[in-house]
């Protein structure tokens, strides 16, 4: 569903979904989450319905992957955001493997900020800050949370982060 698809990086972007299916599988999510995670983006950026993921992949799969697709109603951003979020929230609660596919999406996708204009990775190194950061430590994924911190830190303040990195260096030597 991706062939023709790139990263802004240039990479194929078919690499992403992979690289978020290896963070579950390193979690040991099970054979369905890890489906979700390769099929991830797939109705939100493909022609690929929801209802071919359930033929093809079980209704299970077809709806964690619909849990975490992002919701263009308007032109507003900010209000698809918001319905974004509550639609994550909502599925969330029918099923907790939704947040998890999603807080290894945002990792994934916080570890491959270079290629943006830093604009824009201050602007999604803050909401994950802000967001995201705080729900990983509330289900209780730490690595992922600390991860995220880490790259939070280094596209937030990357002076900053790149003294305190030199500091901790010296320190180990």
């Amino acid at each position: 569903a991706h062939k023709e698809q790139y990263r802004q990086s240039g990479e194929p972007y078919i690499i992403h979904p992979i690289e978020v299916a290896c963070i579950l599988g390193n979690l040991r999510l099970d054979a369905d989450s890890v489906m979700a995670a390769l099929l991830h983006d797939v109705i939100e950026d493909t022609e690929i319905s929801k209802e071919e993921i359930a033929a093809q992949f079980g209704t299970t799969v077809a709806e964690l992957v619909d849990g975490v697709t992002k919701l263009t109603r308007s032109k507003d951003k900010l209000q698809n955001k918001a319905a974004s979020f509550r639609k994550i929230l909502l599925a969330t609660l029918h099923d907790p493997r939704v947040i998890i596919i999603k807080l290894a999406d945002r990792l994934h996708n916080m570890s491959t900020l270079e290629a943006l204009h830093p604009d824009k990775r201050h602007r999604i190194a803050k909401e994950t800050y802000d967001i995201f950061l705080p729900i990983a430590r509330l289900v209780g994924i730490n690595g992922i949370a600390d991860q995220l911190e880490m790259l939070c830190y280094e596209n937030l303040d990357p002076a900053l982060f790149t003294r305190i990195q030199a500091s901790l260096q010296s320190t180990q030597t």
